[in-house]
């Protein structure tokens, strides 16, 4: 059961995030200060944090900055500022992701998924005859390393989760993208097009398969 640490001074949107975080099966731990938020997310470790940007007594940047000194915990900052300096505050101080308030919790867990993924450890994972590798993020045909962006690295080990099982373009922007793109978008295709040319370039044929109307599959 993955664990996620909520410093959240909002107690509506805290027992908000508690409630579906549960209901997803996670573990909470949720803190309303920031000196208490720092001191559990040392003392538990937890899998994520979802953080707060302005708390009355320690700042959500600054306990991101603290956090990073020791810990790679994503962190996904709340945040009610959406102007660009705020943006770059947050990410210089370690954050992985961010949201602005108001927000949609739908949104909100799909940015934990994607951030769990990103994160996630272990023992490589292979189907067929190819390997991703979550810890060191690469991707190999037999032996042979293909070079992927970050986001094609995201994609292909999303498809990977379930061999064999399809997955929807929009279960793939919300678990990749961490939104519902515009529907007129086509970057998921762009996307899949680019890592089977890579995949091709290594012998790797018909690695992602197409189902038509529907969206595409590793085969299993």
């Amino acid at each position: 059961m993955k664990h996620v640490v909520i410093v959240e001074d909002d107690l509506d949107i805290s027992r908000l995030l508690t409630l579906e975080l549960e209901e997803s099966g996670f573990r909470v731990s949720a803190y309303a200060t920031g000196v208490r938020g720092l001191a559990g997310i040392r003392e538990e470790k937890p899998d994520l944090i979802i953080l707060d940007l302005g708390l009355p007594d320690l700042s959500g940047a600054e306990i991101a900055r603290r956090v990073r000194r020791t810990d790679l915990i994503p962190i996904i900052i709340l945040t009610a500022a959406d102007d660009v300096e705020t943006k770059v505050e947050m990410l210089n101080a370690g954050a992985d992701d961010y949201l602005a308030k108001p927000f949609h919790v739908e949104e909100l867990m799909a940015r934990v998924g994607v951030q769990l993924r990103k994160h996630s450890v272990g023992a490589p994972r292979t189907v067929g005859d190819l390997t991703i590798d979550g810890v060191r993020r690469q991707i190999f045909w037999t032996t042979e390393e293909v070079k992927v962006s970050p986001r094609e690295f995201e994609l292909l080990q999303y498809l990977a989760t379930q061999p064999g099982r399809v997955y929807s373009r929009r279960e793939i922007e919300q678990n990749v993208w961490g939104e519902d793109l515009p529907p007129t978008s086509n970057v998921v295709d762009v996307h899949v097009a680019n890592i089977r040319g890579k995949m091709r370039d290594a012998g790797g044929y018909g690695v992602i398969r197409t189902v038509r109307g529907v969206g595409y599959a590793i085969k299993g």
